[in-house]
């Protein structure tokens, strides 16, 4: 304080105020700060950790206290995050000093926010890399800007005896800092060190376990198996991961023939930031994500030429066949860190695929025990540790698209954090979708997401989700009064839903009513003007019993109207079609009275048998449900322009389609292709592709390249995008429109989409907080069916409209 300051605060009447603070505010270094702050401003009192967040009281000078009351916020620290500060005035109680007071649980419902796992901080890095530090090379080192949280949460507050690290005694030197207000570790929960700290061991079959004694070190011996070809299960943040040599196509081709998991490409962990660029490009933003706290997986394009055999940085190409773009991370955990080696170790590896640790489906393994008997086919040794995990987390993944960042799967760095919702919501469950699975738990202005469950056929996958709702409700101590579902019939989600809602009321959202609500909540729309939500995707349950997912849907939370659609056509088989796209290819073809020529790449890949049951299929219906979805387009022309005729792996010949029309540089690909858009003046207007189906079978004859008819067909999408918004805007007014459903994960007609929109005038809205995909489902069947005004206010005049919550 100044010296004016302190004269007045020797003559000022002092104030005793009892200040809450909400938000991320526990692990991350703030009770700390506070005793900082105080101290500095001459405050006297106390703070402690609650189950309502960070609440100090505090004692002296009036300026002083206002000037306390405003810097809490300001001045917070790096990994916290503040959502509101209330303050109410105490009597005094002549306190001296100020000092942090035992934890303590909340009267009322808990509503503090554990913050995620955040990347090692780079003074952390420093110490181990330090051989005069005590922690060098330490596999755990943390402190309260970095490390383990959400993962290692048992119940609140967040202290010790309520983590995973309960059963790990501090030593004395660790016990000092962590009592010390003014030390990096004060009350940093995961707190260790070699001597009282969990420990690693390398299991290798057949050849006993090292523990990270003298005798052995598991690290050096794990990145040894490594450089020899073996596939090495490591126990990570969230749950274990596979890892093999990136270089290697050997190992690489292994490990995808155990996991069975066709061609989808793996995710790669580089060294560090200048390997990253050296295979990909990385710009600005795309620098801060891969470097900064969340260290997600971020998809980025290839570099012409980067990590061919005989580069500086070598790639196997089994690592991601066919793909324009790699999925990229940079380590988070000190054990990633001394993996790829400090300064002095020998040459270790550059490069790693790291892959989940699970069968294709299933949730990703955490307990040791499991991973041994689970991962006992995929994995060659086991890098492990014996301090527990308590919730699962995957890796993050996002793309970066106009300069944003686009969000594919939500969890590690980004869960448990809420968002912040622009209309109230009853204490509610969502139970999501059962692909790309996550839940959402909501109350107030409130909602939280849970990390990737995963897909709902798998009975593992089910008990993850049974286990991971119990943590949610526990953290955030919400106690769901009514559930939310899909209306799919078949949906594993709606069953679980219905198992559990016992008294409690089940509201069924239409499924892509939902993907709409959920860009509109991100955004903080309160509903009170509709939007012209574009959703497509690959499968949703549409109102007429058929198969949607071309939709444009005039929307507010509380009713839909079908504004226009992409014209149906059969889906033979069902599943099957999905998983062999030139059964799609032949389907639409059919609808649009087009021949199944020999010489087309579509009726070339099937068999000659069937493409005779297929026909009868077609022409009886037998067996053939109407889509009208955009993903099952993409994947019928991927097929007709020869791209992909079979799908190992979710949206693989829509993948490869984005991954051919980036390649091309063809200034013709904005000519030539158009849907027929069907004018009516009461229902829902008709985007007939057969024109443009047409259009391709004549480039395909022609020899006109794959690459081009990709950019040509994704611009002719674009380009029906924004002649449906413009006749939605000539009709209702509508001025905003809103982008979702999985197919605008596409980052190309993402791109195109709203840039086109933007030019003609309108708001564009696209997701930045949750997935495009069912991934971020739930949080729009929150919206939907739990406002606490549901019941209470009509949606707004649009006729035509359906009812959200019948």
């Amino acid at each position: 304080m100044n010296a004016q300051h302190v004269a007045t605060a020797a003559t000022a009447t002092p104030q005793r105020r009892k200040v809450t603070v909400r938000g991320v505010v526990q692990g991350v270094g703030f009770r700390p700060f506070v005793y900082a702050l105080a101290g500095e401003l001459g405050l006297a009192g106390q703070v402690a950790n609650t189950g309502d967040g960070v609440v100090a009281e505090i004692e002296g000078d009036p300026e002083a206290l206002a000037a306390f009351c405003g810097r809490i916020s300001s001045e917070a620290p790096p990994l916290a995050v503040v959502q509101s500060v209330t303050h109410e005035p105490m009597a005094l109680a002549g306190s001296s000093g100020f000092s942090i007071a035992a934890s303590r649980s909340s009267s009322g419902t808990a509503r503090t926010l554990v913050a995620p796992d955040t990347a090692t901080c780079a003074d952390c890095l420093a110490e181990m890399r330090d051989p005069d530090d005590r922690r060098h090379r330490h596999p755990f080192i943390t402190c309260t800007h970095c490390g383990p949280r959400f993962t290692i949460v048992t119940g609140l507050p967040y202290d010790r005896g309520h983590t995973t690290m309960a059963g790990f005694p501090m030593c004395a030197p660790c016990e000092s800092e962590y009592g010390d207000p003014g030390n990096r570790r004060f009350h940093a929960q995961p707190v260790a060190c070699h001597d009282c700290g969990p420990r690693l061991r390398l299991h290798v079959p057949g050849q006993g376990a090292g523990d990270g004694g003298e005798d052995a070190e598991p690290v050096a011996a794990a990145r040894q198996l490594l450089a020899d070809g073996a596939i090495v299960a490591i126990k990570g943040l969230g749950g274990y991961h596979l890892a093999c040599d990136a270089a290697d196509a050997g190992s690489v081709d292994l490990l995808r023939k155990r996991k069975a998991r066709g061609d989808k490409p793996f995710a790669l962990m580089a060294r560090d930031i200048e390997d990253a660029g050296r295979l990909v490009h990385v710009d600005a933003v795309a620098r801060d994500l891969l470097t900064g706290g969340r260290r997600p997986i971020v998809l980025l394009r290839r570099r012409t030429g980067a990590g061919q055999p005989g580069t500086e940085l070598a790639v196997a190409d089994q690592v991601a066949p066919r793909s324009a773009d790699l999925g990229v991370m940079l380590p988070y955990t000190p054990l990633h860190h001394l993996l790829f080696g400090l300064p002095g170790d020998p040459d270790g590896p550059r490069l790693l695929v790291m892959t989940s640790g699970n069968l294709g489906g299933e949730p990703i393994v955490t307990d040791d025990q499991e991973a041994l008997e689970r991962l006992a086919s995929l994995a060659d040794a086991w890098l492990t540790h014996d301090r527990p995990i308590h919730v699962p987390c995957d890796d993050s993944v996002v793309r970066v698209t106009d300069g944003e960042q686009l969000p594919v799967r939500r969890s590690r760095g980004y869960a448990p954090f809420p968002v912040n919702l622009p209309r109230p919501v009853t204490a509610a469950l969502a139970v999501g979708g059962d692909l790309k699975n996550t839940f959402c738990i909501g109350e107030g202005h409130h909602a939280w997401l849970s990390a990737h469950i995963g897909d709902m056929d798998d009975l593992a996958t089910l008990t993850a989700f049974d286990g991971a709702e119990r943590q949610m409700e526990k953290i955030t101590g919400v106690r769901p009064a009514l559930l939310a579902a899909d209306r799919h019939p078949g949906y594993r989600s709606v069953r679980w839903a219905q198992r559990n809602a016992r008294d409690r009321p089940l509201r069924r959202v239409q499924h892509h009513h939902a993907h709409i609500a959920s860009v509109m909540a991100e955004h903080g729309l309160d509903g009170s003007r509709a939007v012209l939500g574009v959703a497509f995707d690959g499968t949703g349950y549409g109102d007429d019993g058929t198969v949607w997912g071309g939709e444009f849907l005039i929307a507010d939370y509380d009713a839909y109207r079908r504004f226009a659609h992409l014209s149906p056509a059969p889906l033979p088989g069902g599943d099957t079609a999905v998983r062999r796209p030139y059964r799609t290819a032949l389907a639409r073809l059919h609808a649009a009275g087009l021949p199944w020529d020999s010489d087309l790449p579509c009726t070339a890949a099937c068999p000659e048998a069937e493409l005779g049951t297929l026909a009868v299929q077609l022409r009886s219906g037998l067996g053939c449900v109407p889509t009208s979805s955009m993903g099952r387009l993409f994947d019928a022309v991927s097929s007709l322009a020869g791209v992909c005729h079979h799908s190992g792996y979710e949206a693989q010949a829509a993948m490869e389609l984005e991954a051919a029309a980036v390649e091309c540089h063809d200034e013709r690909d904005a000519l030539g292709y158009e849907f027929a858009v069907g004018s009516s003046s009461d229902g829902p207007l008709a985007c007939d592709p057969a024109p443009l189906l047409a259009r391709v079978v004549t480039d395909v004859r022609g020899g006109v390249p794959t690459e081009l008819i990709a950019a040509r067909f994704h611009r002719a999408v674009a380009e029906l995008v924004r002649r449906v918004c413009a006749a939605a805007r000539e009709r209702h007014g509508l001025e905003t429109v809103a982008l979702s459903g999985g197919v605008f994960a596409n980052a190309l007609l993402s791109a195109t989409c709203a840039r086109g929109l933007r030019e003609d005038g309108f708001t564009v809205l696209r997701h930045r907080l949750v997935p495009p995909n069912d991934g971020g489902l739930a949080l729009g069947q929150l919206m939907v069916a739990a406002r606490k005004d549901v019941t209470e206010r009509p949606g707004p005049e649009v006729p035509g409209h359906v009812t959200a919550t019948p």
